[in-house]
């Protein structure tokens, strides 16, 4: 994707609250992307929620730029502004507003890309056992017991390779 002000690679992907449900995209270079966030807000763009003070509303409790990581504090209007998550524990906190974001952005919400050629083995068994231990305790969690046995046999049969070879 290009930048929409030059012909440079997109690494901004900035969305403009104009209005209650009202939103306007821009995808900017890095240097376009800068100059941007240093720009005075627009006319049609209301500035952030600091600047203006507001009565909370059970509307503001709903609202997805009320919502805060209890880890690092940062709030999700703060990231939409930004566009960078304060910690690990943000996809979780914020996954339910960041999946249609990836979405729109990546087209999809999981990574599908290649596996580097030069990935060592012994990782890529360790990743897959790791995958493989998640998906056994969410199925574990959810009482599916037939395929946290199946799993189970996996990951037992992966490990027993590990070792004999």
């Amino acid at each position: 994707m290009k930048c929409q002000r030059c012909p440079k690679p997109v690494s901004f992907h900035i969305t403009e609250v104009i209005a209650p449900n009202q939103y306007e995209e821009v995808h900017l270079c890095e240097e376009c992307g800068r100059k941007y966030l240093n720009e005075p807000f627009p006319v049609k763009a209301t500035p952030p929620a600091q600047a203006v003070p507001s009565i909370p509303t059970e509307h503001a409790v709903n609202d997805p730029s009320a919502k805060q990581c209890e880890v690092c504090g940062l709030k999700f209007v703060e990231f939409r502004n930004s566009g960078r998550l304060g910690c690990p524990d943000d996809y979780d906190e914020f996954r339910e507003d960041l999946l249609p974001l990836l979405e729109s952005i990546h087209g999809d919400t999981k990574h599908l890309g290649k596996t580097p050629r030069r990935v060592p083995k012994p990782s890529a068994k360790k990743a897959e056992l790791s995958q493989l231990r998640k998906r056994l305790s969410r199925a574990v969690s959810d009482e599916a017991y037939e395929e946290a046995a199946r799993l189970r046999d996996q990951i037992k049969a992966l490990e027993d390779y590990d070792q004999h070879s």
